[in-house]
């Protein structure tokens, strides 16, 4: 999950357009995406996720993530979206009407990868709350965007991690990783 130096992990209006990102970040963006075996959407990723990747765009301008992205197997969580989510480019999409532990735990068991949250704050901190959050990837950007929505909005409590590696990228981005303690 990306953040801002002040903690959003979004802008007002899920602005996003202050994600420092370069060649490095690129290239790391793309060995964590080979690296899962699903993407775990929120409904509001997923559908600013779905307008992008798919766009000629994206294609043309970072066609490796732009592939990734697109064929990767994704699951939403929503109660809102029905189907039709797959397209030309956009394939792969399992739609689940509510997040329940059990599932989840299935889908880490089947997976031969790890599963992803990819920048869905209100999965994540679900999540968080059923125990399924086995590491955190933080990548910090060394920006301040004044306001906006906390990483971890919502939480419901106190929650204590361990940090398992970092690693300072040239552009300024830090990545953190963390374990739940």
């Amino acid at each position: 999950m990306m953040v801002s130096v002040d903690g959003f992990f979004e802008g007002p209006e899920h602005d996003l357009s202050w994600h420092n990102v370069d060649a490095e970040f690129n290239e790391f963006a793309i060995e964590q995406t080979k690296a899962v075996g699903a993407l775990l959407f929120g409904r509001r990723t997923y559908e600013l996720m779905k307008s992008y990747w798919p766009s000629e765009q994206a294609r043309q301008g970072d066609p490796a993530v732009a592939e990734l992205m697109n064929t990767a197997p994704k699951i939403v969580f929503s109660t809102s979206l029905a189907g039709g989510q797959e397209t030309e480019y956009w394939r792969n999409v399992t739609l689940m009407k509510e997040l329940k532990k059990s599932e989840i735990e299935k889908l880490k068991e089947a997976s031969q990868k790890d599963l992803g949250i990819f920048g869905s704050n209100n999965l994540c901190v679900q999540l968080m709350a059923l125990g399924l959050v086995d590491e955190f990837r933080i990548m910090v950007n060394p920006v301040a965007i004044g306001k906006g929505t906390p990483l971890f909005y919502g939480l419901p409590g106190r929650f204590k991690f361990g940090l398992s590696e970092s690693r300072q990228f040239a552009s300024g981005n830090l990545l953190l990783r963390y374990r739940p303690a």
